[in-house]
């Protein structure tokens, strides 16, 4: 199932860093930001991850929540939600079933060869369920964050 502009988000149900389960409709009724990233703790996805926490504030105030989601443990999650105090919630998805759904995983170009794993992309649900936008692939992890906002801004003028 392709993520389709318009269309309901899949649901899913996942872990958080502190074992509880967390699914998206739990959000209904705000914007949800689900952002998919290769791995805790890496230079790429440590920049995502800050960038997200420096606008946190002002995503707030657009009625929304930030989800991270990645393969990597719970146990994992936290300490990289510890070391760099993470306001968001990061999911795991150690089966990649959930990162399947959305896009999120497969194949994709890295250094110039195919390969297969997380593909860096960003679905924003609305408060209705339905994807509002769908950023199939993430070139700059660093300057993503602020895209985010700004078209979450540019949605309620």
């Amino acid at each position: 199932m392709a993520i389709v502009e318009g269309k309901v988000a899949p649901a899913f149900t996942l872990g958080d860093a502190a074992g509880n389960k967390v699914s998206l409709k739990d959000f209904r009724g705000r914007n949800v930001i689900i952002y998919f990233y290769p791995r805790d703790d890496t230079p790429g996805c440590t920049k995502e991850a800050q960038g997200f926490r420096a606008l946190w504030k002002k995503i707030e105030r657009e009625n929304a929540v930030v989800l991270g989601v990645s393969a990597d443990s719970a146990a994992s999650h936290k300490r990289f939600s510890d070391k760099y105090k993470l306001p968001f919630t990061l999911l795991s998805d150690p089966d990649k079933k959930v990162m399947t759904k959305y896009g999120a995983f497969g194949e994709k170009m890295m250094y110039g060869k195919k390969t297969i794993g997380v593909i860096r992309s960003t679905v924003w649900v609305g408060p209705d369920g339905k994807v509002r936008k769908h950023w199939a692939k993430v070139a700059n992890a660093a300057e993503h964050p602020a895209k985010v906002l700004q078209v979450l801004q540019e949605a309620s003028m």
